[in-house]
């Protein structure tokens, strides 16, 4: 385990938290369950004993860290499910910001990560492939699927409609 150092965990801190709270909120749908995320995979990449070969490899890391998070956080979710009459007293969701947003958030998995790491954090295809364990192939398909479903979903058959 690697010393703790301040500076180096205020810059991975600047860098990274709100890349993973997004990422985080893509799979949850809960932004305290992403700040939740955040912590642990800000904390495992200070602790860790990892060596990265650049940036780019370093933020590959984490957001290959953080997808696993979110998909263990639903795994354990699964298993904890409360009964329905404690859903009285659950907080009412937070209101979508938009609704291009909310309809990402309707897309399955696959189709949602390919969209958030293309539009939202600008990566391509080849390089969501590399983060995502997917053939490049997969995520162009996963890409057209997405936008798809996100026009069938918001309404929209054609690009330049005019009301």
């Amino acid at each position: 385990m690697k010393e703790l150092d301040a500076a180096e965990a205020e810059r991975l801190v600047n860098a990274y938290s709100d890349l993973i709270l997004r990422l985080s909120y893509t799979y949850l749908k809960s932004t305290q369950d992403g700040e939740d995320i955040v912590q642990t995979v800000l904390l495992k990449l200070l602790t860790g004993d990892r060596a990265f070969d650049s940036p780019e490899h370093e933020k590959a890391w984490v957001i290959r860290a953080a997808v696993n998070a979110c998909k263990d956080e639903l795994r354990a979710y699964r298993r904890r499910a409360a009964p329905l009459e404690d859903a009285e007293q659950a907080p009412a969701p937070e209101p979508p910001r938009s609704d291009v947003l909310d309809a990402v958030m309707d897309l399955p998995e696959k189709y949602r990560t390919a969209i958030y790491l293309f539009y939202y954090e600008g990566y391509s295809a080849r390089e969501i492939a590399d983060m995502t364990g997917r053939s490049e192939t997969a995520v162009n398909a996963h890409l057209s699927r997405g936008r798809k479903q996100l026009r069938t979903m918001l309404g929209g058959g054609g690009y330049g409609q005019t009301n």
